[in-house]
């Protein structure tokens, strides 16, 4: 059974790991996947037709633990224990919830102090009381409540030897959970890392040229004291890996294409070797990879992964916040295709992507489809949401252009 630290409007944890109101989903999951074996079963839940729409949600039904993730910006926006007899629960190292202490009205009033007065709700038949950032539902027989009473606590009647007990608590931030939103980023989940706010496109003379990066990151002044530090840095198709590391830092992985089904139509191919592999830098927080040129080390294909669930790479990256400015239609994470393609001239017909690992050959997640325009290839889903925007180099060294054309 978990045990677990309660901070109201901030997080649940313990010492060796917290969810923390904010944090993205992919670091949940790391959090979830550094745990196996202590936490045991996880599901997660989503809406495949409207991804934008509807909380994300990572579910441990043995721990009784609900995880609620905002669609858009991907970071916790509320946890719920909706099962107390699964955990045990502590409020400044003092437990209010365990096999030896039932979560009791009298009990929580006792850990956590005053509060407003709780409201009855006679349809659900529950009792919440509110605290800022907590908040814990009581269910109660509508039996107990006398006529003409004002939906307060004082004026529901137990019989003697009764009392109302915990069925729920939620964390959340702010006043109220009806109005509540997913927090920015805390400073305690930047690991060291820089994080994209927005990508611009940068176009002219009908030719992608790279991309204009806003990154926010956590600079250390003190010892456990940080500050968010806002960039501006532009990376372009043809730079070299100097270039790009100056730029934006090592990455988080290097890939090398070993696996190239393309080189089967290349002259000598029996003269190939696996040292001429080209690579990705791949920047998992900024929703970037990065394709260099085997033999040039010049950047030949940029792509920005827009992290929807359903995607057979979902989870790999945080949503890349892009915007490309093409032929009067702005194209953003958020596009659909069936409105992009209405202002444009794409590919007549797409190629099907069917994405399979080596060692297994089953895609849960279906085809996606790949559209062709000038430079640009755009992957649609199935939902008609964009997948993934990849932008291909012509050989050139672009310089750093002083405006957008």
């Amino acid at each position: 059974m978990l045990c677990l630290d309660v901070v109201p409007e901030f997080s649940l944890g313990c010492e060796q790991w917290q969810f923390v109101l904010g944090m993205h989903f992919s670091q949940a999951v790391a959090i979830i996947q550094l745990q196996v074996g202590i936490i045991k079963g996880v599901q997660v839940l989503y809406n495949d037709t409207k991804p934008l729409e509807i909380d994300m949600v990572i579910n441990l039904p043995q721990d009784g633990i609900r995880l609620f993730f905002d669609p858009v910006s991907q970071r916790l926006k509320i946890i719920e224990i909706y099962s107390m007899k699964s955990v045990k629960l502590k409020y400044f190292s003092k437990f209010f919830n365990s096999p030896e202490v039932l979560p009791t009205i009298q009990v929580i009033e006792h850990y956590f102090g005053a509060t407003h007065p709780g409201v009855y709700d006679s349809e659900k038949q529950l009792f919440m009381l509110n605290f800022r950032g907590l908040s814990f539902s009581f269910p109660v027989d509508q039996k107990y409540q006398t006529e003409g009473s004002n939906n307060s606590f004082v004026s529901l009647q137990f019989p003697s030897g009764t009392a109302a007990i915990v069925s729920r608590m939620t964390i959340y931030s702010g006043a109220s959970i009806e109005h509540t939103v997913a927090p920015e980023l805390p400073l305690s989940c930047y690991y060291g890392q820089a994080y994209l706010e927005k990508a611009v496109l940068l176009r002219g003379q009908n030719r992608t040229k790279g991309i204009k990066l806003s990154l926010v990151t956590a600079s250390h002044t003190r010892v456990a004291e940080a500050n968010k530090k806002k960039l501006e840095r532009i990376i372009l198709l043809g730079q070299t890996v100097q270039d790009i590391t100056s730029a934006i830092g090592c990455p988080s992985k290097v890939f090398y294409k070993s696996e190239d089904k393309m080189k089967i139509h290349t002259p000598n191919i029996h003269k190939t070797t696996a040292d001429l592999s080209d690579y990705f830098f791949n920047y998992f927080t900024l929703g970037l990879d990065i394709l260099f040129d085997a033999r040039t080390n010049l950047v030949k294909k940029m792509i920005l992964h827009t992290n929807y669930p359903g995607h057979y790479n979902f989870n790999m990256y945080m949503r890349c916040e892009f915007s490309l400015a093409l032929n009067g239609t702005e194209i953003n994470a958020y596009s659909q295709w069936k409105d992009v393609s209405k202002d444009l001239e794409p590919s007549e017909q797409p190629v099907v992507l069917n994405r399979a690992s080596a060692t297994n050959s089953i895609n849960p997640f279906g085809s996606t489809f790949c559209y062709g325009y000038e430079d640009i290839i755009i992957e649609v889903l199935p939902n008609n949401h964009i997948g993934s925007l990849s932008i291909f180099g012509d050989g050139r060294n672009y310089q750093i252009p002083q405006h957008n054309a």
